[in-house]
This record gives structure tokens, sequence and C-alpha cells, in this order.
């Protein structure tokens, strides 16, 4: 579905991702770790087509899409939930909601109150908050109507950066849940993650990102176990770490 190869991109001159290469097929999850400014957001920018590459190619079902702006790239069922959430605070929830469907298809369509209702129903606080203006919600429910807007353009791929950042613990495992119940209902997602465990809990297949270039990658169930991961990014608390903790919702 995403085939990414040999990607390079800079900022100022400075790499910030050599020469990647990276796979996600249709139907699986897949999570991109690493330390911060390994080049993570970097990488998933430039799939989105916020930056552009300066070499390599990507793919997305089978379409060049490496010179696309963002918008066309969103058009084609990519869709991408940036770190940070970036809602548009003066406008409402809705507003919101709906603005994310025309941007991502490119017109409001006459099924967008189905969108809509979809969305209420994944997240029903954001039926309550619906006439609230978005940036007098909390950081968890930003978050939730960063995703929910992202999910009215009905992606085919979901591109996802940190989307526990500054959560609660119960409401990561919200937002986790309801990442799972999409995957369940077919929708591939590519997760960049903070929370390592979080990360090869909740997918099938990890790349590793380091000083940005690729540097491991594997199942995410036999990196979970592997001593070099577990040191450098799961430390001591695998040991003690309850089996059930962090497992996917």
């Amino acid at each position: 579905m995403l085939e990414i190869g040999q990607v390079t991109t800079t900022y100022d001159g400075i790499v910030a991702v050599r020469n990647a290469s990276l796979t996600v097929h249709e139907g699986q999850t897949v999570s991109l770790i690493g330390s911060n400014g390994a080049g993570k957001s970097t990488l998933l920018n430039t799939v989105s087509g916020i930056l552009r590459p300066k070499s390599g190619r990507i793919l997305f079902e089978g379409a060049d899409i490496t010179r696309l702006a963002a918008h066309k790239v969103s058009r084609r069922g990519l869709l991408h939930v940036p770190e940070g959430r970036r809602v548009l605070g003066p406008l409402s929830v809705r507003e919101n909601l709906l603005l994310g469907r025309l941007a991502a298809r490119g017109r409001a369509g006459p099924d967008g109150d189905g969108d809509l209702e979809r969305v209420f129903a994944l997240f029903p606080i954001l039926r309550e908050r619906r006439d609230l203006a978005a940036g007098q919600l909390s950081g968890g429910e930003q978050q939730m109507l960063a995703l929910g807007r992202a999910l009215m353009g009905r992606p085919r791929l979901l591109l996802l950066d940190e989307p526990s950042l500054g959560l609660a613990p119960a409401l990561v495992t919200q937002v986790f849940a309801t990442l799972a119940l999409l995957h369940r209902e077919g929708l591939t997602i590519l997760l960049v993650e903070q929370n390592a465990r979080r990360a090869l809990d909740f997918t099938d297949y990890t790349y590793v990102i380091d000083r940005g270039e690729i540097v491991r990658e594997g199942k995410s169930a036999a990196l979970r176990d592997d001593p070099a991961i577990i040191a450098h990014y799961l430390g001591g608390e695998h040991d003690r770490a309850d089996k059930g903790n962090g497992a996917r919702p």
C-alpha cells in the first residue's frame, strides 16, 4: 500500500532523514519508534506532502506521490494526524470536523452528516461538545477531535504522530482502543509513538529510526523481547511490567 524508498529529507541544510525505506501493507498496523529528534515526524511529514524529500521515492497504492502537494495526497486517502493536534481553536468542534472532510475530499458531500455521526459514535464527548470552540477542549478531547477530523476524510491509510503525547493514561487507553476498533474494521495505520511499549504492543510490525536512518525492523512482538530494544527504548520496565499492561485494547 505504502512504499518509501531511499528517502532523504533535509531541514535548512541538515539531513533529518537519510535513505529511509519502509513498507506498509494493506491492513497492517506499523509503528516507527526512536528517540526525540530521530526523524520520526520528519518522515511522516514527508510522506503526507508537508515536506518534500531531497531524494527517494514514495508510492501509495502503486502511484508516485513523492512530489504531490499535501492536499492532493490527502485526497488519495492518505490522512495525517500531526503531532500537537493542530485543531482550529476559534471554530466549533462540528466546524473542525466538517472542514476535515472538505479538506480531504474536496467537497462537503451529501453524506457529511453520516460521517459526523460515525465520529460522534466513536467519541461521544465530541457530540456533547459539538458547538463548543475547539480551543476550549481539554488536551484529550482535542486529540479525539484531531483523530475524528482525519476520519471525516475516510482514510485508507492513517498516519498518526504521537497520539498519546500529553494525555493521561486513561485517555491513552481510550484512544488506542478506538484505533484498535478502526483497525479491525480494515483501516491501515502507520504510527509514530514516543511510548515504545505502547507502539510495540499495538502494532504488527515496527521500524526503528536513529539519527534519521532506519536501523532495525521486524515483527513488533519479536522486537519487544529484543535485548537491544529493551535497553534503548523500554528500559528496566520490561522485566517488571505485567504482561497485560499496554496490550492492544
